[in-house]
């Protein structure tokens, strides 16, 4: 997790939202090449999405949302495991999604707008994706019994098990 620099006075604030020198020094090394927002009411989830040639920088401009990535890069100690965390406009934290992860989100409240910078331009026939709720997976959406909100599309994504084991 990454946090900006944000300065404030008391007309508001100033985020930096991106600095090439500042996240190379964090080991960030991406080209980011096409941003992109989405506005989500109170339990929208969005996801799981990814890409193999695609990391992502991603954040909330305005409420809050609960930002989950899984690691799908084979060789990695962590792989096919996830990791959430809860981002808010107001601490204005950010998170880095390797080349290699799925990304999905859940808004936490209503008028949630949710910014990502990729670093590859978006391509559908790249794209991969997985339900939501795989028990493969076991994420733990912060949902309070209530059911999300999904497009058809995310409605319908295919399983964990059913993406071929090399990416």
């Amino acid at each position: 997790m990454l946090t900006p620099r944000i300065f404030n006075d008391e007309r508001g604030f100033f985020k930096e939202t991106y600095s090439l020198d500042r996240y190379r020094r964090c080991g960030i090394e991406e080209a980011f090449v096409q941003d992109n927002v989405s506005l989500s009411r109170r339990d929208v989830l969005r996801g799981l999405h990814g890409d193999k040639r695609m990391a992502k920088l991603v954040g909330v401009l305005t409420g809050s949302a609960f930002d989950v990535i899984v690691d799908l890069r084979p060789e990695s100690p962590t792989y096919r495991r996830w990791c959430g965390r809860t981002l808010t406009a107001r601490e204005g934290q950010q998170i880095y999604v390797p080349r290699g992860f799925l990304h999905g989100f859940l808004a936490l409240e209503d008028r949630t707008i949710f910014a990502y910078k990729q670093s590859a331009l978006y391509d559908p026939a790249s794209e991969l994706a997985v339900i939501w709720n795989d028990e493969d997976l076991g994420i733990e959406w912060p949902l309070g019994g209530r059911a999300p909100i999904l497009s058809a599309r995310d409605s319908a994504n295919p399983k964990l098990a059913a993406l071929p084991r090399s990416l």
